[in-house]
């Protein structure tokens, strides 16, 4: 049969797409049970959608409106140049001198050549954009996962990714400008604020993906990790941890295409409805 010659990884990703377009009819995958605490999640998902669409979106919305792709591929430059320190040192307390040293080269020449990190000639030197955080480096200093969480006006992470977000921003110069710095209404945030909208922004492209699925919060739950998970391995996870994630393991993945094939025929086979 056609579907034995399927490799691991092309079943896996051949029975999410199955599992999607069958949602709310009878034939889908089992549900997943690595979310221990998706009651409390997704009451805060509901919370922070809600935020989102009356505040924090107009705002990206806005911004949007008032800049030009050239003014918002600028910023994005200088953002992620200026917190280029804490992919810098995560590299080191992952042991990848090599990541290091080129990160820490690219810093180096945006943050001159490329006048503040508005521009990118790193890149055409061949020092690439290459991020990471301390997250990534709990990974792989073998501290497992734990719980999914979805946290107010933060959104989703992990028990593991939780404790990136103190560490990060420790090394994170935009935090120390707001720390040694007061001003007015406490604006000498802003700059970390105005970082938050360009992230915010650029989530608007991605929009069309949600339209006409099923389960908003799961689709974003699985994404996140999926995400998180071409982090640690460096965009080369292995074909059984990815089976792992889609709760592929233990699922006949040939039944469920075969019974998807019978229902699509008995869809086919029923009389037009007037």
């Amino acid at each position: 049969m056609a579907l034995k010659a399927l490799t691991h990884l092309q079943r896996a990703g051949l029975l999410a797409l199955c599992a999607t377009v069958l949602t709310g009819c009878g034939t889908i995958a089992p549900p997943r049970t690595d979310d221990p605490l998706e009651s409390f999640n997704r009451k805060v998902y509901t919370f922070n959608d809600a935020a989102d669409k009356a505040v924090i979106r107009p705002v990206a919305v806005t911004y949007r409106k008032i800049t030009n792709d050239t003014a918002r591929r600028l910023i994005s430059n200088f953002f992620a140049n200026i917190k280029m320190p804490i992919t810098i040192i995560n590299d080191l307390l992952q042991a990848d001198a090599e990541s290091a040293l080129r990160n820490s080269g690219r810093f180096a020449v945006n943050t001159t050549i490329g006048v503040i990190g508005l521009f990118d000639p790193a890149s055409k030197m061949k020092l690439p954009y290459d991020e990471t955080d301390f997250g990534v480096t709990l990974a792989k200093w073998g501290i497992p996962e734990g719980p999914y969480l979805v946290l107010p006006l933060v959104g989703p992470t992990t028990g593991r990714d939780v404790l990136r977000m103190p560490v990060d921003q420790f090394f994170d110069p935009l935090y120390w400008y707001g720390l040694r710095n007061d001003s007015w209404f406490l604006s000498q945030y802003s700059p970390n604020l105005f970082y938050l909208v360009t992230l915010r922004s650029r989530g608007i492209e991605a929009e069309s993906l949600l339209e006409g699925v099923f389960d908003p919060y799961i689709f974003q739950r699985d994404a996140y990790r999926q995400r998180r998970l071409y982090a640690i391995y460096a965009g080369h996870p292995p074909d059984e941890i990815i089976e792992q994630l889609q709760g592929t393991n233990d699922v006949d993945v040939d039944a469920l295409l075969e019974e998807q094939l019978e229902y699509e025929k008995s869809k086919n086979a029923e009389p037009a409805k007037h």
